[in-house]
């Protein structure tokens, strides 16, 4: 049902509901999504559809007022242990929100123009085609690997799956429209290592992306250009990159949340006293993490580096707790994109989810990789490779060996080292992709242009 209500008036309504799926990366650019959607038609009702466990997350968090919550049933008792049984999850959320969700649209005061349904919410489309209420599809993913699924059966044509990562890991896919030519290993994680009920749910909701009305990447154009460009010829409807889904808007009116952290210590203020391009913000994710022995090695690699660090440590930080030293501080949450673009910050130590890589590219920051699963994977390689913004800690994804605090320490020393001609030039090409993002964002840019297209689009369709 819905939990808040949305003053009215004369002025004619655009009502669209906004359906995440139940994951802090994607409710999260969903959300900024919403608002940046406000910012340009304030006459614009959203509905946002979440389930019991994420409302009370985010009930609290500041958003316009014309954006509303409204939530189904949790679809496990506790779907922050989805990490558990992650396979069982996705079946959950394929079976069990569809009917409460069309329960709301019943129930709804106002008529629908457009649902903007997360891809992976695949039934979304279905209920909107039933209703005959336009769908757009919100890809939370980078676009080349949206380009990788929606190609999958040039995979299996060219004998490239499935396959055994150990042995043929190396061998390279050049044959995917508009993407650079990439190793095996580097293709996200699900394709040879996430299991059969994992891998059949993403191909089916890639798969039902063709029978929307829009496509929406939370990309941006120039980052993913040549991508971009295919996939907009393999659409009969429009392909809007209307990214990066990231709250810049906050730090452009300096609307900031709590810049205290969960223990009480004011950490902009920590690194307002350190110089500038400094300190190494390390972040390893919220969902999956590294083994304990990886994160052993970690912590002591990187306090032995003797940089300055400002570490995010969800969960257990009992290791943080013994030789605590004076170059860093460690914190249980952060406004990780304020972080970022703090002039003291010379690096980000990341998993590669994508709203983080977004973020790492919007502050001009670059970046060490090390990711885990699904498309923080090929979103190293993007970082590494195509931009060329940042390095790599663990060289092969899939090893089970361990990354040493000896190696830890040595990389984080020479990345973090302002005379390191390599760091210099890695720098240079972060501020120019940081230009790129300013670019679209800015009146008359791709993103902002985009935006207003589909704004346009779907308030022709139908008001009131």
């Amino acid at each position: 049902m819905a939990q808040s209500q949305t003053k009215t008036s004369s002025v004619k309504i655009c009502h669209v509901v906004a359906l995440p799926y139940p994951g802090r990366g994607h409710i999260n650019p969903m959300m900024n999504l919403c608002k940046l959607l406000i910012s340009r038609k304030p006459n614009l009702l959203i509905t946002f559809v979440v389930t019991e466990e994420w409302f009370g997350f985010i009930r609290s968090e500041t958003k316009p007022e014309n954006i509303r919550l409204a939530t189904v049933p949790n679809v496990i008792p506790s779907e922050l242990d989805r990490a558990k049984d992650f396979p069982g999850f996705v079946e959950a959320v394929s079976t069990k929100m569809e009917s409460p969700f069309e329960k709301i649209l019943d129930e709804l005061e106002f008529p629908v123009m457009a649902i903007i349904a997360d891809s992976y919410m695949c039934w979304a489309v279905n209920v909107g085609n039933r209703r005959n209420i336009p769908v757009a599809s919100l890809w939370p993913m980078s676009a080349s690997v949206f380009s990788v699924f929606h190609h999958h059966e040039l995979l299996v044509k060219n004998g490239h799956f499935p396959v055994e990562i150990s042995e043929r890991g190396d061998a390279k896919v050049d044959y995917i429209p508009g993407l650079s030519s990439t190793r095996l290993a580097d293709l996200p994680t699900v394709l040879y290592g996430g299991g059969r009920r994992v891998l059949h749910w993403v191909l089916e909701c890639v798969s039902g992306v063709s029978k929307a009305q829009y496509l929406l990447f939370t990309s941006v154009y120039k980052l993913e250009a040549q991508v971009i460009d295919s996939l907009k010829t393999e659409f009969p409807f429009p392909v809007y990159p209307i990214g990066p889904t990231i709250p810049y808007f906050q730090i452009k009116d300096n609307n900031s949340p709590l810049t205290t952290s969960l223990s009480g210590l004011n950490y902009l203020k920590w690194l307002d006293s350190q110089p500038s391009c400094s300190v190494l913000y390390v972040s390893l994710g919220s969902f999956l993490s590294v083994s304990n022995a990886q994160m052993d090695e970690i912590v002591a690699g990187v306090r032995s580096s003797g940089v300055r660090y400002l570490w995010v440590a969800r969960g257990d930080t009992s290791r943080f707790k013994d030789g605590r030293d004076d170059m860093g501080i460690v914190v249980p949450w952060c406004d990780q994109l304020r972080v970022l673009c703090h002039s003291s910050v010379g690096g980000f130590w990341t998993h590669c989810g994508w709203s983080s890589t977004l973020e790492g590219v919007y502050a001009g920051v670059p970046m060490l990789t090390f990711p885990i699963f699904v498309d923080q994977v090929p979103n190293s390689k993007q970082i590494v490779e195509d931009w060329k913004i940042g390095w790599r800690v663990k060289k092969e994804v899939s090893s089970e060996s361990l990354v040493t605090r000896e190696e830890i320490s040595e990389l984080v020393q020479r990345f973090m080292d302002i005379n390191n001609g390599e760091k210099k030039e890695m720098s240079k090409r972060a501020t120019k992709l940081q230009e790129i993002c300013e670019g679209a964002i800015a009146e008359g840019g791709t993103s902002t242009t985009n935006i207003d297209a589909f704004l346009e689009d779907i308030s022709q369709n139908r008001s009131i």
